[in-house]
């Protein structure tokens, strides 16, 4: 009887086995990285290995309800160099992201049925048996609302989205027991408030080792203020901030230790109408707006072309100005991304990550989030955009907000 029983219960068991926190307060914060393999070949060179915990290989696609390598040969030849580069760091973890922004269609009808759900799963761990990685990140924008435009959804995603998670972590428990190797599931999620109407985190969550929260691009159609901002600026009435988010997530029933804070390694640009309202752009009413260059251009390259740096000490987020042209960006910085790890120390969140490696070649933000982890409680001023030193010929820089 007792056998049977065991017999019983063993396909419950792993269909449903929760994840324990993957973080205590004593582990490391993780330093996930999001490393855009959609370009083609990727440099590994570049790639500082003991600067990071986990890379996130964005992205697979989803094609008949199916996770797919739509380019199978800069994939293969980028999985085997990303994983040579335990040579140099062997805890480095390498996870395949499916979906992003542009990847997101066909999550709905992947995720669907039973039978969809479990092919999904399966297509998904062969991708990591096959080439010997470590885990899957899912980046599905958004389950039950539309994201791009054209995107399918559908009320059901709230549901299935939980179960999608069930599926994949049955799927990684069958490969862990044939491997005798850990096998992570993590997601990257929207950082704004609205994607817990449309989730089950607190459900989801039971099946996940990290919930990482794109706390970026949560900026305003139609004034100019911060992307990816710590806390809301008072520069106007509302804005989206990364601690409104994190506080939701955890209020749905998401453990701290399993989240993640998201840091932007570019910025976001916006032309500005003229005011004289404010003098720094801040709060100014857009004309447009597109997506901005990476970090190390900003910080190397700007401050000598008539743009002023300003610090937004209520939000902690430093940003530029150019008041000739009227061209405003937001983005994070040493400052910013100092302020950001201290808060994750503080609150005994999981950790960060950033999208995306390239953007930033100097590693400027790297090398600031790896020193204030090192240095837990240092907090510097002197840094950042406002710090920049700028040659003579160029604008001076401008004193903090």
């Amino acid at each position: 009887m007792k056998g049977l029983l065991i017999a019983l219960l063993a396909p419950a068991l792993l269909t449903a086995t929760p994840k324990k926190p993957a973080a205590d307060k004593k582990a490391k914060p993780v330093v996930i990285g999001y490393v855009g393999g959609f370009r083609g070949t990727v440099n590994t060179d570049a790639i500082a290995a003991n600067k990071l915990t986990h890379i996130n290989y964005a992205f697979v696609n989803v094609q008949h309800n199916r996770a797919v390598l739509t380019n199978l040969a800069t994939d293969t030849v980028n999985f085997r160099n990303l994983s040579a580069l335990k040579k140099i760091n062997p805890d480095l973890k390498i996870l395949i992201s499916i979906g992003g922004w542009a990847w997101s269609a066909n999550f709905s009808d992947a995720v669907l049925t039973d039978t969809s759900r479990a092919a999904f799963a399966k297509s998904a761990v062969d991708i990591i048996r096959d080439y010997n990685l470590d885990g899957v990140d899912i980046d599905w924008e958004y389950p039950a609302r539309e994201g791009e435009v054209g995107n399918v959804f559908r009320p059901e995603d709230k549901v299935n989205y939980t179960l999608m998670f069930a599926a994949l972590r049955k799927e990684l428990n069958l490969l862990e027991k044939k491997t005798h190797k850990k096998l992570l599931l993590t997601t990257a999620t929207a950082g704004f408030v609205g994607f817990l109407e449309t989730t089950e985190m607190g459900k989801a969550q039971q099946y996940l080792d990290y919930v990482n929260i794109m706390s970026y691009d949560c900026y305003s159609n139609k004034f100019a203020g911060h992307h990816t901002n710590l806390f809301p600026t008072k520069a106007f009435e509302h804005s989206r901030n990364a601690d409104e988010s994190i506080k939701a997530y955890i209020a749905a029933g998401v453990p701290a230790s399993k989240l993640v804070m998201g840091i932007a390694f570019y910025g976001r640009n916006f032309k500005v109408a003229d005011s004289t309202a404010t003098a720094t752009g801040l709060g100014s009413p857009i004309v447009r707006q597109q997506f901005g260059s990476g970090y190390t251009f900003i910080r190397d390259s700007l401050l000598t072309k008539g743009y002023h740096a300003y610090r937004d000490q209520d939000a902690k987020a430093d940003y530029l100005y150019n008041p000739a042209t009227k061209d405003f960006i937001t983005c994070d910085d040493e400052w910013s991304v100092q302020n950001k790890c201290n808060y994750v120390l503080d609150k005994k969140m999981g950790g960060v990550m950033f999208w995306e490696y390239s953007s930033d070649k100097k590693e400027y933000l790297l090398d600031q989030i790896n020193y204030t982890f090192s240095h837990p409680g240092t907090v510097q001023d002197n840094i950042g955009l406002t710090s920049v030193k700028v040659p003579e010929t160029g604008p001076a820089v401008t004193g903090s907000k």
